[in-house]
């Protein structure tokens, strides 16, 4: 789920950037560090967003940058397990799909897309259920559980993130689509 924060962090000010405007430097400065990365007990930062405050300045000898504490607001993802999120197929392979969640993609395993059997169309690059015929290709929009998470702080490209659609009400939107449009045949018979 996205959280707008508020939050508190000590920022340096590079020599070379004290004579600009000084909440632009820090908004820059706080980008560059935060955005994409990983703080376990925050979430992922997708986007510092707003500087609230700026204290004093502190010089540390040694040193030619200066030191100020900030306030500012962050947008962030936070993932959590059994969460159900939505996302889009950005690739699909042999072994499954992978699902953009914003900021980062999770993994759909081929054995927790469906309880049929799961075909892989190389050429049309498609995930095709046996029995069914439903397919998962990309750019389809899916909504589906997170069941694995490991979020790599160091080195965010290796978090892992699995999900599953072998639940009730989930799945890509044209088969949900599809399922509400049986529900109300069903209804209205």
């Amino acid at each position: 789920m996205y959280f707008k924060m508020t939050l508190e962090d000590k920022v340096r000010v590079p020599p070379h950037r004290l004579g600009e405007d000084l909440e632009r430097v820090i908004l820059n400065v706080l980008q560059e560090q935060l955005e994409g990365s990983i703080a376990k007990e925050i979430g992922i930062f997708i986007a510092v967003t707003n500087i609230l405050n700026v204290g004093e300045g502190e010089l540390i000898p040694g040193d030619g940058a200066v030191y100020y504490d900030v306030r500012f607001e962050a947008a962030v993802l936070r993932l959590a397990l059994q969460e159900v999120i939505e996302g889009e197929v950005v690739e699909t392979t042999s072994f499954g799909a992978f699902v953009s969640l914003g900021p980062i993609d999770a993994m759909l395993h081929v054995s927790q897309i469906s309880d049929e059997y799961i075909n892989y169309d190389e050429k049309n690059g498609r995930l095709i259920c046996q029995d069914s015929k439903r397919a998962i290709t990309v750019g389809d929009g899916i909504r589906a559980r997170i069941v694995a998470l490991s979020l790599n702080e160091r080195e965010p490209r290796e978090s892992k993130i699995g999900l599953t659609m072998r639940q009730s009400g989930l799945g890509t939107t044209a088969w949900l689509e599809e399922e509400l449009e049986q529900e109300k045949e069903k209804g209205a018979a």
